[in-house]
């Protein structure tokens, strides 16, 4: 049988990475940057990038052995509005200032994530 969802946090953490770089509109400024090539995934999750707009600290992506953490700095409650409506699993992160936390689990929750980035660069 063929293995028919992406589910291995390296290729999905490339798959965001490519994702997120090249659009147009309200995408149009975000970067990837600090990428470390070399990460291996750790269950606690191992930071593989950054992700910017227009020069500012948005999120960090941390590899897991089966899914991707997008620990956003900006706009904690536009985030966890967001990946609510596009069904993606995601948690306030108690820290100061607040932060929230969504997982990409699949290949297939990629497109959505940059839903849940756009609604970060709108409401920062």
């Amino acid at each position: 049988m063929v293995e028919t969802s992406l589910s291995d946090g390296m290729r999905i953490a490339q798959l965001l990475a490519s994702d997120l770089v090249g659009h147009e509109g309200r995408l149009a400024g975000v970067t990837v940057t600090d990428a470390d090539p070399d990460v291996e995934p750790t269950t606690d999750g191992r930071r593989a990038y950054a992700v910017s707009a227009d020069g500012e600290p948005l999120a960090t992506a941390f590899v897991h052995p089966e899914r991707v953490r997008l620990d956003f700095r900006v706009a904690p409650e536009a985030v966890v509005e967001a990946a609510t409506d596009v069904g993606l699993r995601r948690r306030p992160k108690a820290v100061e200032p607040p932060q929230s936390i969504v997982f990409v689990e699949n290949g297939a929750e990629v497109k959505r994530a940059l839903a849940v980035v756009e609604a970060a660069v709108t409401s920062r």
